[in-house]
């Protein structure tokens, strides 16, 4: 059992880490020590219980590079004398302390490519820090044994640019859940996840305005203050509600209470139009038809059966449009519910997680 044991490295807040908490608990259930490493942040609440360990790190720093420094010289530190067996790595912002240590103690090393990190529409804007992301990849992949990623689209990225390292596939699902909405329930459009650059969040405050319903934006991020205040050139103050980090018990109550949930991205983005975001999934799971992206990827998992619109640009016209639409027609409403009821048996982590478990009781301990 000594050899069964994990610990993973994150720059998130481990209360807020859906998917870490889903893949912590999926493998402390089947037989694995786990430790989750994450971040604590000037709004960090107490942790939440979890049937797994669970450690934040306080950094002087909070932004930008002096932060990834001071947090990934304090990860090596911890990491070197850790007595886990595998060490694991999620995103490119944690994974050379990772790295280098199992190298230097002989451990396992494995790395969750969460994201196509060194392609994210936050880095456009400073590329010194695009560049160095882009050099600590090409120094870290070719040479890595053990990874996977959430979605065939990154895996085939990652097989064309290292095709000497094998990324697996472990999609970013929700658990199951029943609920039993209909086509008169929800009270507000629902935004949740971050409050990024290219999410379409500038975009739907303005087609706001044309719209009957109050959004909900659940998250922050780096868009957060530009937000507020557009709402408030907008004078949109009592149409939109900001509810700031959420835990993921209380996310799900939220997106219950939903009419609408928006999935928008930036189409021009490689790293969004392949990418397998949590809402899209927490949307279906609660059987709550959604404003979408047109992206390949999502065609293949709707499979031809609507959950909502799916369109494809930001422009405001055309989100407000399709909420509008969306809202009036409530035969088309019902039918979404009835097709995220299809669609929610297929795609939910007690399927998912399987993989996850054959992945790791493969590794060579």
């Amino acid at each position: 059992m000594a050899a069964k044991t994990i610990i993973f490295t994150v720059t998130t807040d481990p209360n807020y880490d859906q998917r870490m908490q889903r893949i912590c608990t999926a493998l402390a259930e089947n037989g694995y020590t786990v430790l989750l490493v994450g971040r604590k942040l000037p709004h960090s609440v107490e942790l939440t219980n979890r049937p797994y360990e669970q450690k934040r790190m306080t950094c002087f720093f909070n932004q930008f590079f002096l932060f990834y420094a001071e947090y990934n010289i304090r990860l090596f530190f911890l990491l070197l004398f850790t007595s886990a067996k595998i060490i694991c790595s999620i995103d490119l912002d944690t994974v050379l302390p990772g790295f280098i240590v199992a190298k230097l103690r002989n451990k396992v090393f494995v790395h969750d490519a969460h994201e196509l990190f060194s392609e994210m529409p936050e880095l456009n804007e400073n590329k010194i820090a695009k560049g160095v992301w882009k050099k600590i990849e090409q120094f870290v992949f070719p040479k890595l044994s053990y990874a996977y990623t959430e979605s065939e689209g990154y895996q085939n990225v990652y097989k064309s640019k290292y095709p000497s390292t094998e990324f697996k596939v472990i999609r970013n699902v929700p658990f199951y859940f029943h609920t039993e909405r209909t086509a008169d329930d929800g009270s507000y459009i629902l935004y949740q996840g971050a409050l990024n650059v290219g999410r379409g969040l500038e975009e739907s405050l303005i087609a706001l305005q044309e719209v009957d319903y109050p959004l909900w934006l659940a998250g922050e991020g780096d868009v957060s203050q530009q937000l507020r205040e557009q709402v408030r050139r907008l004078n949109l103050e009592n149409k939109v509600k900001f509810l700031g980090w959420v835990k993921p018990k209380d996310l799900r109550d939220i997106t219950l209470q939903a009419k609408i949930g928006l999935n928008l991205l930036n189409p021009d983005n490689r790293h969004y139009r392949l990418s397998f975001p949590n809402k899209l999934f927490d949307y279906i799971m609660a059987q709550l038809p959604q404003v979408s992206m047109n992206f390949p990827a999502y065609q293949q998992i709707v499979q031809k059966k609507d959950i909502g619109f799916l369109i494809d640009d930001l422009k405001p016209e055309t989100i407000a449009t399709n909420i509008q639409q969306l809202l009036s027609d409530k035969d088309y409403y019902a039918n979404c519910i009835r097709n995220c009821a299809d669609l929610k048996e297929q795609h939910n982590w007690n399927k998912e997680q399987q993989k996850l478990i054959r992945f790791y009781n493969d590794l060579p301990l």
